[in-house]
């Protein structure tokens, strides 16, 4: 019920009511919230002694930063938008413009600042990005913007001063109305960054009490007739900040990356302008002897219609004119580093990526982590820029070679698995949140099951628990706090980037054709194997279906080389029994000997999916079961009673008794005897179509 509430509330934003035109040519509004009448063109006229101010915001600017793109038209739309209004116009950032992007290996913080410069913002929020090149660096690039960082709530730890180049508010004023700014962050801003507080010498202070404070003594001290939170630390913890604080009129959120047009929760309109310039948040108060008693407010979307600034046009392609432009190699596949991707389940990219760090250390094993590929965009086919390959991989990370038991390599991949019940999970679905090299293994993305990482194999070889691998991993995930990797004995640390790790392996291997090769499988169900007949050079495969079972497909088997893949001929579904059929020559070549593992998708009403279309369910079937016309039969009863199987080989017949244990990954498998549902055709159901349309609404965007 808790995903149904979330799913519908997501779906009312997204398509929220009709919205007016915007004023500003090739804008357009597709979000509007308010308590007074439609937003206008401009702001409506005051009434009385009231005065309309106008806040307009923006995000996560990021990679667009480097990109001759969305930046420069974003820019003509806060022009444009000034324009239209006559009355007082105060323009706030909402953190992570700094960084990362695709220039940040070469020029750091040089380019987007001077593109904000031009923007000319009342104020910005330090973001966990902005801290990628350090707490030092701070100051550089406050020193060279023209405007003023805020950070209210991370302060020295001795002194109480708030990090240098920051301060904890502004005030600015716009035709004799007094706006006051507060920047604030969370408690994840510890953890999305590669700095050490601790270590540094600061300390994160209570984001709700910290702007309570200063909103009030704005208010009193200052008499300020708005009050403005700029918070980089997400919607929900927005709404909680709202619910916990006085005197803030209107809070604007960075962080996660969403479209939240301006709603009220708490007295306060809250507004997100989701990401990479892509829009921009406009908010409308009426103010009436200090205080706000109306608003309205609508995201406007900044599309190819509307003309870039020449100015920020001309620095972002001036700074990449000499380097980035350059073609780097070829791809013959699409490149997909999109966050939803990336995050649900291994793609072409993130294993070419995990591919080009072995290719670099010489590792057994190579891991990134998801939130490390950006740009939110899809490469190729076609040529590939240097700037193409640093948007994909922008931080500062590097390359660390440590000693990890195969027991803590199994550790490492299942502390990035997020249940689909999980709080996490009910928004984004269940995810892996790792792209791997060198490593196959299941995972099972659900509550309830004490193995969620299962049948791991390195470079083809079944992971040995108690033996030492060599494991490559970038900068930021080797300084994890409370993971194996923090203690972890380092064999080499390389001062390469990340990115340039994967710009060289362009360089060498230009055509790249990277593929999806299930080297991270997700498993829902794991079923025994009824039978196996072998008839007419047919391997048919008998396995009993998980309840709930509507229909299936794509099946295919594989070993733990990840490279192998032996599509099925057929698949269907017949009163709770998957029947498979491979040829028999390709399964016994795919065998040699030991043992095929079979996946395949089955659509089942025990799950309300978020991101996945089809659930997975795996069974295995062994080399001696195909290796000649034979039939094995094997019937399961429940759990600690006996499996009698009888196997045929020319003239002999032996039967055999062991004891056996009923193997459940989740609720929906619980004997492998139970029936289930006739199947019918593969497809989406019309409320699966629903759940995909949000599940992309909510994943164009991503928590790091």
């Amino acid at each position: 019920m808790r995903q149904s509430a979330s799913l519908l509330l997501i779906l009312c934003l997204v398509v929220a009511g009709a919205v007016p035109p915007a004023a500003a040519s090739g804008s357009s509004t597709h979000g509007q919230t308010g308590t007074a009448a439609p937003a206008p063109t401009a702001a409506q006229a005051p009434t009385n002694n009231s005065t309309t101010v106008t806040i307009m915001s923006y995000n996560d600017v990021q990679t667009a930063a480097a990109e001759n793109g969305t930046l420069p038209r974003m820019v003509t739309l806060l022009n444009q938008r000034r324009a239209a209004h006559d009355n007082p116009t105060v323009v706030v950032g909402g953190g992570d413009e700094v960084s990362p992007h695709a220039l940040s290996p070469l020029s750091q913080w040089r380019v987007p600042v001077k593109a904000l410069n031009v923007i000319d913002p009342a104020a910005e929020v330090v973001g966990n990005h902005d801290l990628d090149y350090g707490f030092d660096a701070v100051a550089n690039f406050s020193n060279a913007s023209e405007f003023p960082w805020l950070m209210a709530n991370i302060v020295d730890s001795e002194t109480g001063e708030p990090i240098p180049g920051t301060k904890p508010y502004t005030v600015v004023e716009r035709q004799g109305v007094k706006v006051g700014i507060v920047g604030v962050a969370d408690e994840k801003i510890k953890s999305k960054t590669a700095v050490d507080f601790a270590e540094q010498g600061y300390e994160l202070k209570n984001y709700s009490d910290t702007a309570s404070k200063y909103a009030t003594m704005l208010k009193e001290e200052k008499n300020v007739d708005v009050v403005v939170v700029s918070a980089h630390l997400g919607v929900p913890v927005a709404k909680n900040l709202a619910n916990t604080t006085e005197n803030v009129d209107a809070i604007v959120v960075g962080d996660d990356e969403i479209e939240y047009p301006p709603a009220e929760t708490g007295g306060a309109v809250i507004m997100e302008a989701e990401a990479r310039a892509e829009h921009v948040a406009e908010l409308n108060l009426t103010v009436e002897n200090g205080n706000v008693t109306e608003w309205n407010g609508r995201l406007l979307d900044v599309t190819k219609n509307v003309s870039k600034n020449e100015t920020v046009s001309n620095i972002i392609t001036n700074a990449r004119k000499e380097e980035l432009s350059r073609v780097a190699g070829k791809t013959e596949v699409e490149l997909d580093s999109r966050f939803a991707s990336n995050y649900h389940d291994e793609t072409a990219l993130g294993n070419m990526i995990g591919d080009s760090f072995r290719a670099q250390t010489g590792a057994d094993v190579a891991i990134t982590n998801a939130g490390g590929i950006r740009s939110n965009s899809i490469y190729g086919p076609g040529n590939l820029t240097v700037g193409d390959v640093y948007n994909m991989l922008p931080f500062q990370n590097t390359l660390v070679t440590v000693e990890l038991t195969g027991e803590q390599l199994e550790q490492l991949l299942a502390s990035q698995i997020v249940t689909l019940e999980s709080e996490e999970g009910q928004q984004y679905g269940a995810e892996a949140k790792l792209q791997v090299s060198g490593v196959t293994y299941e995972w099972v993305g659900h509550n309830g099951t004490d193995d969620p990482v299962r049948d791991v194999w390195v470079n083809g070889e079944p992971l040995d628990g108690d033996a030492t691998y060599n494991v490559t991993v970038n900068s930021y995930m080797a300084g994890w706090d409370d993971s194996v990797l923090s203690n972890a004995t380092v064999t080499s640390e390389s001062h390469m980037l990340y990115g340039t790790a994967l710009l060289k392996y362009v360089q060498r291997n230009s055509p790249v054709s990277p593929t999806d090769e299930n080297r991270i499988r997700r498993v829902d169900a794991e079923v025994e194997t009824q039978s196996v007949s072998v008839s007419d050079g047919t391997a048919t495969v008998e396995l009993a279906a998980p309840n709930g079972t509507q229909n299936v497909s794509d099946f295919y088997a594989t070993t733990g080389n990840a490279s192998d893949h032996l599509a099925a001929e057929s698949a269907s579904l017949s009163n709770g029994t998957v029947t498979v059929a491979f040829d028999v020559a390709d399964l016994r070549k795919l065998s040699a000997g030991g043992t095929v593992q079979i996946y395949g998708g089955y659509n089942t009403s025990a799950y309300e999916r978020v991101y996945f279309a089809d659930s997975v369910l795996n069974a295995e079937v062994s080399a001696s079961d195909v290796g000649a016309e034979t039939t094995t039969t094997a019937t399961t009863t429940t759990e600690t009673e006996t499996r009698t199987e009888t196997t045929t080989s020319g003239d002999e017949t032996t039967d055999t008794t062991a004891e056996t244990t009923e193997k459940a990954v989740s609720d929906e498998t619980e004997t492998a005897t139970t029936g289930g549902t006739s199947g019918g055709v593969p497809g989406f159901t019309p409320a699966t179509a629903v759940v995909a349309l949000v599940a992309a609404a909510l994943l164009a965007h991503r928590r790091d």
